[in-house]
């Protein structure tokens, strides 16, 4: 059985708190005045024993202004034990990036790659070629070729917890636009 943390319980002030720790990153501070949107999900609960599942909701942002909601779920297979949380950030480059990320559902697939900015070091790879980073908190990272592909760039920050992951899986987003009113389509 998967026990995931009550990560999707968020507020407005866990999204603000969870966008400050992405803006005070030198790294990824200039993605928020390159890009036309952003997705944020200030807590996301993983966890997994040779099964995982993740799961958060989060926002979507059009410069400073509420687009929409956007739930992100993910399942993986391989080798996994533990549990975690983390922030994830995803900017969209364009409107073209911004149209194919909300069209209702969208699915990154398994290759798709995500820079840590956390304490500690780490390394990746995927369709984008390798990357390595090392940091010392949420405000310093050091990273080689971090940039946007296919239109996007993503960032995850970690809050909590302990995983051993050797896993293969995608994150599956489902957009839900607001109105004027505020109040979802």
């Amino acid at each position: 059985m998967i026990f995931l943390s009550p990560a999707w319980q968020v507020s407005a002030d866990s999204f603000d708190s969870a966008i400050q720790v992405f803006e005070l990153n030198a790294t990824v501070h200039p993605f928020f005045e390159q890009s036309y949107a952003f997705a944020i999900f200030p807590a996301v609960g993983k966890g997994g024993i040779g099964l995982g599942a993740a799961y958060g909701k989060g926002r979507v942002y059009v410069g400073r202004k509420i687009a929409g909601n956007v739930t992100m779920a993910k399942l993986t297979v391989g080798f996994q034990l533990g549990g975690q949380a983390f922030s994830e950030i995803i900017f969209l480059k364009d409107r073209r990036a911004y149209d194919e990320f909300t069209s209702g559902s969208y699915e990154f697939d398994a290759t798709a790659s995500a820079v840590a900015i956390t304490i500690g070091a780490g390394a990746q790879t995927g369709t984008s070629g390798a990357s390595a980073n090392a940091s010392a908190g949420p405000a310093t990272a050091a990273q080689a070729n971090s940039g946007f592909n296919k239109g996007m760039a993503v960032f995850t920050h970690a809050i909590g917890g302990l995983m051993y992951e050797a896993a293969i899986g995608g994150q599956h987003f489902k957009f839900k636009q607001l109105t004027s009113a505020g109040d979802e389509a």
